[in-house]
């Protein structure tokens, strides 16, 4: 078989709440990425605490923490799921090897992750959702039962990992920790002069010796918190809801939707305050307890997001609010490669210089602007073409073939 009338999905086949999840997604990344890119996260508290924002800073930090982290990762990992089996759907339809189309879909995704982690910024996720999306065809003969066992598992793991790392005293990440700092140590990056490093950059290389040191960090912060599990466990999620075409008819779902928003909100309100808690504070009862807290409360949180969200367009389906968030979703991979370049741009050295002088407050001001920003874009950008500019490049060199990509 090859892929010659092999076509990536119209705009005619896609599905609007799938764009709008997106395009929610990458707002809620925006908002939790960008402390990080103004430097903000890096900073001793003596300095937070001197900023004008500071009090409100403080309010805002718990309030992202229990309704921003992790949330929205979940929710991007679930579509990216789901655009899996949308991939294998449509490649059987067709009577197409779908599995060769998207093994070089996530190789090329690959590629573009390993840039952006060592040329943008070191909190790149694309590289990890690359790696672990290759595993998913493993799971396309798994019975639905067998993939939501299978997704709990993996889900759960972290848990089990945790406590057997605390119970036997080892730590995993440590290999990662020491070559990190090996390479600080060669660049003169320090504890002291790491939160103002790229904010003082004077030129590319420093910023690029950063990010080189970054990549460790990354890679330790896989680690540390188990986000492989995590991820694969939601990819399946995802692949069973994508599998089960649930996103087609919402009507039909609407009471499973609305149980599982409830409950959602029920039980993961509550308990991701107490994660907001054990965050701020730097897990109090350890890490195990804490992971337990994630656990129970992000997910549960995030599911609620989604299933929500679904009712909400469901209840005003006409409402040309949805375009607003529908139109960066479109554009996701480039949306979130451009919230990077536009934070490097502000907050580093090389740019405007503005990070480490940032507050919270205004951080998620910025967020907001930049989300704006976007929205105006991708609607100018999609009045014209049929993709987003890397998108358009992702699915050429996925096809094996030029693309067509101006609206005729």
């Amino acid at each position: 078989m090859n892929t010659t009338n092999f076509s990536p999905v119209g705009v005619s086949e896609r599905y609007m709440i799938l764009d709008v999840l997106r395009g929610l997604a990458i707002l809620g990344i925006c908002m939790a990425n960008y402390p990080e890119f103004s430097l903000y996260t890096f900073l001793p508290g003596n300095v937070t605490e001197s900023m004008s924002s500071a009090h409100m800073d403080h309010v805002l930090r718990y309030l992202l923490s229990i309704f921003v982290d992790g949330k929205f990762y979940t929710l991007f990992s679930l579509l990216f799921g789901i655009g899996f089996s949308i991939i294998i759907g449509n490649a059987a339809r067709k009577g197409v090897n779908g599995f060769r189309v998207f093994y070089r879909r996530m190789a090329v995704l690959l590629f573009i992750g390993f840039l952006h982690l060592m040329f943008v910024w070191s909190g790149d996720i694309l590289m990890l959702y690359a790696v672990l999306g290759m595993i998913l065809p493993l799971f396309r003969n798994v019975s639905n039962r067998g993939l939501l066992t299978a997704a709990s598992i993996f889900l759960l793991l972290p848990i089990a990992v945790d406590a057997l790392s605390v119970g036997i005293g080892i730590h995993l990440s440590a290999p990662v920790v020491e070559q990190q700092w090996r390479l600080c140590t060669r660049y003169g990056i320090t504890e002291e002069n790491f939160g103002y490093w790229l904010r003082d950059a004077e030129g590319y290389r420093q910023v690029f010796q950063f990010l080189v040191q970054g990549a460790w960090e990354r890679l330790y912060e896989f680690i540390e918190g188990n986000r492989y599990f995590k991820v694969f466990g939601l990819f399946l999620l995802g692949f069973w809801i994508g599998r089960n075409r649930l996103y087609a008819n919402l009507e039909r779902i609407r009471p499973l939707l609305k149980r599982i928003t409830l409950y959602g909100f029920l039980f993961g309100l509550p308990l991701s305050i107490l994660y907001a808690w054990s965050s701020v504070n730097e897990h109090p009862w350890g890490t195990v307890a804490h992971t337990v807290i994630y656990t129970v409360s992000v997910y549960p949180l995030g599911f609620a997001y989604l299933s929500g969200i679904s009712l909400l367009y469901l209840r005003w389906t006409d409402i040309r609010l949805w375009n607003w968030f529908a139109f960066p979703g479109r554009m996701a991979l480039t949306n979130y490669i451009g919230q990077s370049l536009i934070g490097a741009f502000l907050f580093y050295g090389i740019g405007l210089g503005w990070g480490a002088d940032t507050g919270l407050a205004h951080t998620e001001a910025i967020v907001l602007a930049v989300y704006l920003f976007q929205i105006v874009f991708s609607k100018l950008w999609l009045s014209t073409f049929r993709f987003g500019p890397l998108e358009w490049i992702w699915r050429m060199l996925t096809y094996g073939k030029l693309l067509k990509i101006k609206i005729e």
